[in-house]
């Protein structure tokens, strides 16, 4: 029986926390199912990718001058960006890929996508112990208490994330095209995000060409972006008070009380639309 209301509703998804957690083992295993190196390739995909990134646009572009210690800069970014994209990818295909359970029976069509996050959240942490370990062999941790800057960083990753993979889950059932919508504009926030380039060049083109003050405020106000600057301060001990934004704990105090507002709209949305899920599929 559903409960009533939003306490109501996480009282159900924890009490169905093992089914949860199946669906999110089932999700794992399935992603690399029938394959030679199986998990390993959650460690060498994102490595590739800083390979390339590294090489083509850090030496033979030369985005690296500038940016001391850019291997680990680079890595930062690219983890938590990863994790990002892995959340809001998976979540807004969720319902669809669940859609002969979504048919057969009762079940709180969020644990869906919370699965899909939770799929997630498990390939970030390999990809985070080695950045740890990275960030350890090239001794560019800053001071224990920067690291703290840890949490409000993934909270803010976590919160959107969540929030947009469960408003984007529900849209999808109906209009099949948001998926590949969604692929173009995360591919879009990486290269809008402080990840192969730094902050401090956004704001010198800036004010190069004497652009309104405004765009800069519009490019911090991107959660993803505070998250990564929060992500580099750390992991990347070589930053100075100028590689990053004035206020940066204000700014992310704010779009963490925007994200918990848009979680509870997504999530009010996701509500609404769910009753026709079985029909739509």
């Amino acid at each position: 029986m559903t409960l009533p209301g939003r306490g109501g509703k996480i009282r159900e998804l924890f009490a169905r926390r093992d089914l949860l957690f199946l669906l999110i083992r089932r999700d794992l295993q399935a992603r690399y199912r029938d394959s030679f190196l199986g998990f390993l390739w959650t460690v060498i995909r994102p490595l590739i990718q800083f390979l390339m990134y590294f090489i083509v646009l850090g030496q033979f572009l030369r985005a690296a001058e500038g940016i001391p210690n850019f291997a680990i800069y680079l890595f930062a970014g690219l983890t938590l960006y990863q994790f990002f994209n892995d959340t809001v990818a998976g979540a807004t295909g969720s319902i669809l890929m669940n859609g002969g359970l979504v048919k057969k029976i009762y079940l709180p069509r969020e644990i869906f996508p919370f699965a899909s996050v939770g799929g997630a959240g498990f390939m970030f942490l390999v990809q985070l112990a080695v950045l740890v370990v990275a960030a350890l062999i090239f001794g560019a941790l800053p001071e224990p208490a920067q690291m703290l800057w840890f949490f409000p960083s993934l909270g803010l990753v976590l919160l959107y994330g969540t929030a947009i993979g469960l408003l984007l889950s529900a849209v999808n059932v109906y209009l099949r095209d948001v998926q590949y919508l969604t692929e173009v504009v995360l591919m879009l926030a990486m290269w809008a995000s402080p990840i192969v380039y730094s902050w401090r060049m956004v704001s010198d083109v800036i004010a190069r060409f004497s652009l309104p003050s405004w765009m800069l405020e519009i490019y911090l106000a991107n959660p993803l972006t505070l998250a990564i600057l929060g992500f580099h301060k750390t992991f990347w001990g070589a930053g100075s008070p100028s590689d990053y934004p004035p206020n940066l704990e204000l700014r992310m105090l704010i779009a963490g009380v925007v994200g918990l507002i848009f979680l509870v709209v997504a999530h009010r949305v996701f509500t609404r639309l769910q009753g026709n899920f079985a029909q739509e599929l």
